[in-house]
């Protein structure tokens, strides 16, 4: 670390003040009337906020009310055949040719996927449409092209534009692109259709105000979503442009415009890439009210496939979307990512798409609209937008073929990036740890520091006139043969399953016959699964539904999971007069004469929907059983289970079906304890288990709920628990663990089969969990879970004891795998509102569990800590404060700020009390010159922390008489660079030179050190600087012996007493709260962010 620059102003709460600031903020005694009536009126404004609330939410399950009519509504496509006209006079070869339309549409109808949809007729947009964005100018201009067969004149003037030819037909097919998209996303909006594609060219994306570029000449979906804002009144619409080139068009239109979420993932390679835009790069976040709304994620790299596109969804898509709640999704769905494309020279798959538009699609209530844009391989083309439009239909996300590859380095840095440059505006991108610059300089090595890194190469300089003919990519003709023969093997390994039944449920009136005789009101009780089945029946969910046969399971099924002695002895109970005593032997269980029937029939019920599911019959199931079974260890019953029904379906799954791979996901909010110990020893089951722990005294309060539980033997690795040690969990804490560590995992394990331990006690209103998940959320989880293992997914119910709470959880589940839409999840909060406490608690647990699965699954390779960035320092507030209020002047030297580009600057540390000798920069000159490189955080401003909690060790009686700045380290007698240990006194060397005061915290715990260079403190627990009057004792001890005079006094909220430099009163009082003189030092630490 640098000397630190020593003024004579004082620094207050990060904010600069001149002497008379403070001076007035000293004599103001009482508070103004003003301040006073501000917060009053803020007083009054909260209560009324809290009284709307109270007025609007009127039930908590009124969302889940509501969804009752939110039944599935058609699929919406729009084309026209004349679309096919637009082509390049001049170059038969142009890439953007009318086979990129007709082949689509060919697949589209070999699939039978067009007769499936409610057709929209295209239609042409109007002028006024069109100058919602582009200028009248624009439009003119194209206008002036319509019907204009003179080819020469036509390719002279298509070479004034960056990748664009004209044809006689172009302006009419670019209003009639534009029209059929405004209208495909009007019928989305007034609920006449579900969802739906818009299968158009021109393309649109690059289009800008007043430019005809990369084959646009009218932004499609700009225009769309800004009509949508304007006349259909919407408020929040999120783009997905997944084209392989950056849609700076669309960017620019929205860039302050908070109204519109833009995400564009696109190939970049430090801009060598075309368009060749810096503005395309990570750190373009918004501008204005649009800061925080625009995501670029550019790959500077070829040749990423579908886990490098996955975890781009997984670790900002998807987070953000749910948190922003969206009113509408528009897919910029260009496919030149897909295999064999020779411009976009990437890897994914046709069948991946599917996944990738799943996970969207349970938000916004289902209301998406996919329209197209590039893609020039025609066979990755075709298939990929084919089967983009299955999965609108509610088609089933196909198996992969190919094994999932994990995220590649360069794709790895560029997400951390991203987080980086949002994580200040998002709550969901908090997941990753902050670390200093001190530690950057002080911890080696540094595998999870991750270093943000800016480069820009850029390409050729615009020639005046742009190429119009040979324009397309060259390329390799073994690649391309080769490209061609994987294709085809995918397309032909690839399953489209599509049994006749969606869903097949089980349930049975006796299963209500265990009950608690000896305790009334029981939390298991049989009115659980009763309730369920009257609301599926309310919701008219059986009808569509097919229920199958109950049956019992056989003794042999059941020793799947537990011991036959454990078997025969539930069957032997009988004897009423023993229940009681019998129960009260086990953990929370209870026996009725009816018991092993109702268990047995449980286990059997589940059993009947396995063999429906693998069998083909049907793509998934519910079960709505009782005993619940998740709890039931091998030999003993417990926690109201007596069998446990998903360990032995998945046996069962392994055994009769062949099945290699199973995933079990258990959401209960109690700890799985009996299905983990059943499968800790197995590689072919992996159990995934959400739950309340806190610190080991939630039920079942066992150490082996933990996060560092992983499985044993051959099992190692294949259990992962994520305890919650706070109640009051909600959706956005429960989307975080299912996309950090849930869908990454499971998505790599690649189950053959989903079983879902759905207990519902971590809903809201469920008297046992204290969490707060509403229904519609289960829905969505429900939803996600069904991309894997080609849809083939089982509920069975285990826990949740609010009646209302598990039954409309369970309709959601049902609704959601029935493809019906499902209300938007509660995402309560915001970031101006600060982190909840059950909110950093989920980071922690997902922290920690990061740390420990990430050994096991190589697609989690995000925990990196993150610099710390201005945002988390409130610079914008310190630099602009700044800027108003210092002209501070200094005192010549050398070496003072640690950045490149100003080395030479000459400021120095002088003695606090001496007065400057040679006038030199001052300080707000030198933020001045250096304000760029600050924003660009290229160097940070460091804020020392007002307080730390380890400032209570420091015992200022026991402070030596003096401290030697010359001293030597005690290790190494180095004299460069020591620090002194503010617990034992011990002088050590720094980072620098061999790291001796770095060790000793390590091995001592000793927080706190005091530097000889520039009488900074540092705690190494809070990793951070701090400055708080309580460490001016030992600063002035050594500034004495450094300059031969007391340390001037700097703490303006507390009294100075000129006794050895001392504060008036305790040494180790808490509250800074006095007053002080007004002479003050203010202490700015600059460091080089590179």
């Amino acid at each position: 670390m640098s000397s630190p620059i020593v003024t004579r102003r004082g620094a207050q709460k990060s904010k600069i003040q001149t002497r008379a600031m403070v001076k007035s903020a000293v004599t103001a005694s009482k508070p103004s009337a003003a301040l006073l009536e501000a917060k009053r009126k803020a007083k009054l404004l909260k209560m009324q906020e809290q009284s709307q609330q109270d007025q609007v939410v009127k039930d908590i399950f009124q969302n889940a009310v509501t969804a009752k009519t939110m039944l599935l509504k058609p699929t919406g496509i729009v084309y026209d055949e004349s679309m096919a006209l637009h082509r390049c006079l001049w170059d038969d070869n142009h890439p953007e040719r009318p086979e990129r339309f007709t082949r689509v549409l060919e697949r589209c109808k070999e699939l039978q996927l067009i007769d499936q949809c409610q057709r929209i007729p295209s239609r042409r947009a109007t002028k006024e449409e069109v100058l919602l964005l582009h200028s009248a100018e624009h439009y003119a201009l194209l206008q002036q092209t319509s019907g204009v067969h003179d080819e020469p004149a036509m390719e002279d003037f298509s070479s004034r534009f960056d990748s664009v030819y004209i044809h006689p037909s172009t302006f009419e097919l670019s209003l009639l692109a534009t029209g059929s998209t405004i209208d495909l996303i009007e019928n989305i909006i007034r609920g006449n259709v579900q969802n739906g594609m818009a299968i158009i060219r021109p393309p649109g994306h690059h289009a800008m105000k007043a430019e005809f570029n990369g084959y646009c000449f009218f932004n499609n979906v700009a225009i769309a979503t800004q009509y949508a804002l304007d006349i259909l009144k919407l408020s929040k619409i999120m783009i997905v442009d997944w084209d392989i080139h950056h849609g700076q068009g669309t960017q620019r239109f929205f860039y302050n415009d908070p109204r519109v979420l833009y995400f564009s993932i696109h190939r970049f390679e430090h801009g060598k890439f075309w368009p060749n835009l810096k503005e395309s790069d990570f750190d373009a976040i918004g501008y204005g009210n649009g800061l925080g709304y625009n995501f670029n994620v550019p790959l500077n790299k070829t040749k990423m496939g579908n886990g490098d596109y996955l975890a781009i969804f997984q670790q900002l898509v998807i987070p953000v979307a749910v948190e922003y709640q969206p009113e509408l999704i528009i897919i910029s769905a260009g496919y030149d990512a897909a295999l064999g494309c020779p411009e976009g020279e990437m890897e994914v798959t046709p069948a991946f798409y599917p996944h990738l538009l799943n996970s969207l699609m349970k938000l916004t209530q289902s209301r998406i609209a996919v329209v197209l844009e590039g893609g020039y391989c025609l066979d990755s083309l075709s298939e990929g937008a084919a089967l983009t439009l299955r999965t609108l239909l509610g088609g089933t996300c196909p198996t992969l073929v190919e094994k999932l590859e994990p995220p590649c380095d360069v794709l790895q840095d560029t997400i951390l990036n991203c987080i980086y440059a949002h994580r200040q505006y998002w709550r969901c991108l908090q997941i990753q740890p902050m670390y200093t610059m001190e530690e950057l300089n002080n911890v080696n090595p540094q595998p999870k520091l991750h270093k943000v890194s800016r480069l820009f190469i850029g390409g050729e300089p615009l020639p005046e006139r742009f190429p119009t003919r040979g324009t397309a990519p060259i390329t390799i003709p073994e690649v391309v043969a080769q490209n061609e023969k994987r294709l085809k093997y995918l397309k032909s390994a690839t399953k489209l399953l599509a049994p006749k039944v969606r869903v097949c449920y089980v349930y049975d009136e006796q299963m209500l016959q265990h009950s608690n005789t000896f305790e009334e009101g029981h939390p298991e009780q049989p009115e659980r699964i009763k309730r369920i089945y009257e609301m599926h029946t309310d919701y008219k969910l059986t009808e569509r539904m097919q229920q199958l046969p109950i049956r019992i399971a056989t003794t042999d099924e059941i020793c799947l999971a537990h011991t036959r002695a454990h078997v025969n002895f539930i069957r032997r109970i009988s004897d009423k007069d023993e229940l009681q005593g019998m129960g009260e032997k086990y953990n929370s269980v209870y026996f009725h004469p009816k018991t092993f029937d109702c268990a047995t029939l449980a286990a059997g019920s589940v059993l009947q929907v396995v063999d429906k599911v693998l069998k083909g019959e049907a793509r998934s199931g519910v079960c709505i059983v009782r005993p619940p079974g998740h709890h039931a260890e091998p030999d003993v019953p417990h926690g109201f289970c007596i069998f446990n029904n998903v360990a032995i379906a998945a046996q069962y799954a392994i055994r009769d079906h062949g099945l290699k791979r199973v995933l079990i996901v258990d959401w209960d909010v109690h700890h799985g304890n009996g299905t983990q110990h059943i499968f800790e020893t197995q590689s072919n089951v992996l159990y995934i288990s959400i739950h309340r722990y806190d610190n080991g005294t939630f039920f079942p309060k066992s150490k082996d709920a933990d996060y560092d539980v992983v499985g044993k033997g051959a099992g190692v690795g294949f259990n992962v628990n994520i305890p919650w040690n706070k109640k009051g969990m909600g959706d956005l804490e429960y989307v975080m663990a299912f996309q950090q560590l849930v869908m990454p995992i499971a998505y790599e394990f690649d189950p053959e089969l989903v079983l879902v331990s759905a207990g519902f006690d971590a809903a809201i209103g469920d008297p046992l969990g204290g969490c707060k998940v509403t229904p519609e959320a289960y829905g969505l989880f429900t939803h996600w879970l069904s991309a894997l293992a080609g849809g083939r997914i089982i509920l069975c119910l285990e826990g949740g004891y609010n009646v209302h709470s598990i039954s409309y959880a369970m309709t959601m589940c049902t609704k959601s795998l029935l493809g019906d839409p499902i209300p938007p999840i509660q995402v309560n909060g915001n970031m101006a509102r600060g982190l909840s406490a059950a909110y950093m608690s989920c980071v922690e647990t997902i922290q920690n569990c990061l740390n420990i699965q990430q050994r096991y699954w190589k697609s989690l390779v995000f925990n990196k800590r993150l610099p710390q960035s201005a945002g988390e320092n409130n610079n914008e507030d310190f630099l602009s404060a700044t800027m108003k209020n210092l002209d501070i002047t200094t005192v010549e030297s050398k070496g003072v700020i640690g950045c490149e580009n100003v080395a030479d600057t000459a400021v120095a540390l002088e003695p606090s009390g001496s007065k400057p000798k040679v006038k030199v920069k001052t300080l707000t000159e030198f933020i001045s010159e250096n304000l760029e490189a600050l924003q660009n955080n290229e160097m940070f401003a460091v804020v020392p922390l007002k307080t730390c909690p380890h400032l209570k060790q420091l015992r200022p009686e026991e402070a030596p008489k003096t401290i030697d700045s010359n001293a030597p380290c005690e290790l190494c007698s180095s004299a460069v660079e020591n620090w002194i240990c503010l617990s034992c006194y011990k002088i050590l060397c720094g980072r620098y030179v061999m790291e001796h005061m770095l060790m000793h915290s390590l091995e001592t715990t000793h927080p706190l050190a005091l530097s000889f260079s520039d009488l900074s403190v540092w705690c190494y627990l809070c990793e951070a600087y701090v400055d708080n009057s309580k460490l001016h004792v030992f600063k002035n001890l050594l500034h004495r012996h450094k300059f031969g005079e007391d340390m001037v006094w700097s703490y303006p909220d507390t009294k100075c007493n000129n006794n050895n430099g001392r504060p008036d009163g305790d040494s180790n009082r808490d509250d800074d709260d006095d007053d002080c003189d007004d002479t003050h030092v203010f202490s700015i630490q600059l460091e080089d962010g590179n």
